[in-house]
């Protein structure tokens, strides 16, 4: 055995000791330790096998046997068992990635720059073996959560996951019988009340995870009663995504793809939230979700608000653009709140507009969802025009007065 891999054999013991002190000194979860002798008997005891495993693998670029990887199982089953969140679980594994390099640098100094060769034998051994070790080490955590944590629990805990970039989530999937494709359309269901979230509810809503195929989570407290559902909707894989674009085209321009039954999905969600709500979503591939989250849920609060019926539909970045834009400049938002305070004279000119912008501006498609006769919505135009100077059908009117809809609908001015 050369010096570099002697140095760390006899440093294994006080290294696997100033692990476990990291552990409990930097990580919250682990301060268990202190209670429970027996949980850092064995914590110090699997630190100080691994340390001397590679000492013993490395200088021969030997594998891990199927023996040690069922012992790094069971140790990440151990964590689940004692109510590790995956948080704690992925600052575990980057402490003791982090550690064990350090090792090999302060054991390389010792040797005072010497045992060059032994390093690259070393490092070539240590980046496929550690993720071999780590795999193992997930998939023991995640036989626990499968056992134990119900269903739905499963699916938000994947939901997270992906949202951190957490790797962990291919197992988590494998585990909930759901594929992880290359893209997804981020759905935020905004909810200015939000229902109480008993059993009925919870049955519903893993029903349609289940039969959409979709990872769900709820958002966190926003402490004032209202909340968030947000779904990862399965979209094409980049590849087939590329077939479609002009080679010509500039990505960022375009607006967000979303699945063709995005539509019906979101239905069958706020039917089963027995609330109104707003829709935002924003696609991304798997390493940009939390961007895409973010975008979503601004989208969100753009969006207007509406029942579950045929009118509620997924807003993407190009329905709100305008509205977006101007709830970042209060002057502007306080103009078109003045303009909306005009027409609450009616009769019915909110929604009017509203029908009206959204049937293309057609009359007769307009009347027809009004429930109203033409020469009635004739009116109503000719009243907005006269409330507020700006003609509906003009291009101001069209920039100005479905702004003010839009705004009016989402609830931003209460």
């Amino acid at each position: 055995m050369g010096s570099l891999f002697a140095e760390l054999a006899r440093q294994a013991s006080t290294n696997a000791r100033r692990e476990v002190e990291t552990y409990k000194r930097e990580i919250p979860e682990f301060g268990f330790l202190d209670k429970d002798s027996r949980a850092r008997a064995e914590t110090l005891e699997y630190s100080m096998w691994f340390r001397r495993r590679t000492v013993e693998l490395s200088p021969d670029n030997s594998e891990l046997s199927g023996d040690d990887l069922g012992y790094i199982a069971s140790m990440g089953e151990l964590r689940a068992r004692a109510g590790m969140s995956l948080d704690a679980r992925q600052r575990v594994l980057r402490v003791h990635t982090e550690l064990m390099l350090r090792e090999i640098n302060e054991a390389t100094e010792a040797q005072r720059g010497g045992g060059v060769d032994e390093l690259m034998r070393m490092m070539a051994w240590f980046a496929p073996q550690g993720e071999r070790g780590i795999g193992a080490y997930r998939q023991g955590f995640v036989r626990v959560l499968r056992r134990r944590m119900p269903y739905a629990e499963q699916v938000a805990l994947l939901t997270r996951s992906l949202l951190n970039g957490d790797p962990v989530s291919a197992e988590i999937a494998a585990a909930v019988d759901m594929e992880l494709p290359d893209y997804f359309a981020v759905t935020v269901f905004r909810l200015p009340d939000l229902p109480a979230v008993d059993r009925f509810l919870e049955n519903e809503i893993e029903t349609l995870v289940k039969s959409h195929q979709v990872p769900v989570m709820w958002g966190p407290d926003n402490g004032d009663g209202s909340g968030e559902l947000m779904a990862l909707v399965p979209l094409i894989s980049g590849a087939a995504e590329a077939e479609d674009v002009s080679p010509h085209t500039v990505p960022d321009l375009l607006p967000d793809r979303t699945p063709n039954h995005l539509p019906d999905l979101v239905r069958d969600f706020a039917r089963a939230l027995g609330r109104p709500c707003a829709v935002g979503t924003a696609t991304a591939p798997l390493s940009g979700l939390a961007d895409a989250l973010d975008r979503a849920r601004r989208i969100s609060r753009a969006a207007p608000l509406r029942r579950a019926d045929a009118r509620l539909r997924p807003h993407t970045l190009a329905d709100v653009f305008v509205e977006l834009a101007v709830a970042d400049v209060p002057f502007v938002d306080d103009w078109l709140s003045a303009v909306a305070r005009r027409l609450d004279s009616g009769p019915d000119l909110l929604v009017t507009l509203d029908a009206y912008y959204r049937h293309d501006m057609h009359r007769g498609a307009t009347a027809t969802a009004l429930n109203v006769h033409s020469r009635t919505l004739d009116y109503r135009l000719r009243r907005v025009r006269e409330l507020t100077g700006i003609d509906p059908g003009s291009t101001r009117g069209v920039r100005t007065l479905s702004a003010v809809v839009t705004r009016r609908l989402s609830g931003a001015w209460r």
